[in-house]
């Protein structure tokens, strides 16, 4: 009996404790669940919830809360759990990693472009990434994957299909010519003396593509990939001058030559070879394979003085800039990166100019350190403005406030403009390429 006793007690004991544990794990869960919602509603009221392009959408029915996929994002609080279930926070910022969609146990992840009520434009590609023009290849951002590991091993894939489908001609110089030196490009010009191919690699500024133009101190985010005739990388995350000498070393080991600074106007089909035209050249192929990015040109404001020397489009060594009054134009993660890149130097006089009545669809880091920098005065920032007029030392600003305009002019020295890019439609829709605009379209799925 006394033993029937102990062991009632020590099971009641037992209960108890697990009854204790479910209990402050569940208040626990619904405290986490109201942190959540909140910053659900914080990226609403900001902007940021709503998704630009590639995101993840969880499927409900089969999350089992496990949180691998918060976890494994690089990024922060695209995703978080509420109600035990994952769910999208900031979707705006999510760069497609696909960290997520790899990690879920359960596979209630998938990687989708555009969405019901906003739609993005992409390039008509084949799993192959064969375009509508048969002999046409694009690889990485321009067809929707901008993240460098993602687009390395694009570049590897599609000039693995290049050379497989490859027949040759003899109008043909070229078996392949290669449009941009991204990550992309780059892969794939390292797949294409891997195999022997006969190839040629254009691009229309430096080496490195977008990467290039970001400010030096740029932290660029990635994960170990496999590149092409280096073998595995190792970076979790690294800088952008590091990154840059890593192609630079495999490019100059392997007896390779980029031919930078040349912009290409337009790709002409004939019957077996393609003709692609620079602005001062031009060369034929029997297969290309774009590797541009989604930014094409950098958009201009159409101002009065936009064409002064004074006035760029991207900033790449901001530590040569010393006694300056600057003006970034912008307020997207470029421009915000620039002003924060200029005041390291405490000489210069940095203003931000952005349309916006508030920064949107940034990255977290971002936000939190534009908002110090402007509540520390170091960076002056002109919400509802625009440029209105470039001049030599100074630059005219107009704004609009509650319907009421009117223009200030402040002194100026530079100017960098983060307007974003053109889409290269035009040039793409002139070869032949076939665009639709997605909206909520399946890129990944199990």
């Amino acid at each position: 009996m006394e033993v029937l006793i102990e062991n009632i007690i020590t099971y009641s004991i037992v209960a108890f404790l697990a009854i204790g544990i479910i209990y402050f794990q569940l208040k626990s869960n619904k405290k986490k669940s109201k942190i959540i919602q909140g910053k659900i509603e914080k990226a609403k009221e900001l902007g940021f919830h709503e998704p630009v392009s590639l995101h993840p959408v969880v499927n409900l029915d089969i999350c089992i809360g496990s949180a691998a996929c918060i976890k494994a994002c690089p990024e922060h609080d695209i995703l978080g759990l509420s109600d035990g279930k994952a769910a999208t926070i900031n979707a705006s910022r999510c760069v497609g990693h696909g960290a997520c969609f790899h990690s879920c146990p359960v596979s209630a992840i998938t990687l989708v472009i555009g969405t019901e009520k906003r739609g993005v434009d992409l390039p008509h590609v084949s799993q192959e990434f064969e375009t509508n023009i048969k002999g046409i290849y694009i690889a990485g951002e321009l067809g929707g994957m901008g993240l460098i590991k993602n687009a390395v091993e694009q570049g590897k894939q599609a000039m693995d299909n290049i050379t497989k489908n490859l027949r040759r001609y003899p109008k043909a110089k070229y078996d392949v010519v290669i449009i941009g030196a991204g990550p992309a490009g780059i892969s794939a010009t390292l797949t294409a003396k891997e195999k022997n191919l006969k190839y040629l690699t254009l691009e229309q500024n430096s080496l490195g593509g977008t990467v290039y133009s970001f400010p030096r101190k740029k932290i660029v985010m990635t994960s170990p990939m496999h590149l092409p005739l280096y073998g595995k990388v190792k970076f979790t995350e690294t800088s952008k001058p590091e990154l840059l000498e890593l192609w630079n070393e495999v490019l100059q080991k392997n007896k390779i030559t980029i031919r930078e600074n040349q912009k290409v106007v337009s790709i002409d089909k004939y019957d077996d070879h393609f003709l692609v035209k620079t602005l001062d050249d031009s060369f034929t192929a029997n297969s290309v394979l774009l590797a541009i990015g989604r930014r094409g040109s950098p958009r201009k404001l159409g101002a009065p003085g936009e064409q002064r020397e004074k006035v760029a489009y991207r900033l790449i060594e901001p530590e040569l800039i010393h006694n300056q009054n600057v003006l970034i134009v912008g307020g997207g993660d470029s421009a915000i990166e620039a002003a924060l890149s200029l005041i390291d130097d405490k000489s210069n006089k940095v203003t931000l100019s952005y349309r916006g009545d508030s920064f949107s669809r940034i990255k977290p880091k971002n936000f939190e350190n534009i908002s110090l920098a402007v509540n520390s005065k170091l960076i002056d920032v002109y919400y509802n403005s625009h440029v209105v007029e470039i001049k030599d030392k100074s630059v005219v600003l107009g704004f609009i406030n509650d319907g009421i305009s009117f223009e200030k002019e402040i002194i100026n020295d530079l100017i960098y403009i983060f307007a974003g890019g053109e889409l290269p439609n035009e040039f793409l829709e002139k070869a032949g390429i076939k665009i639709t605009k997605k909206f909520g379209e399946v890129v990944l799925k199990h």
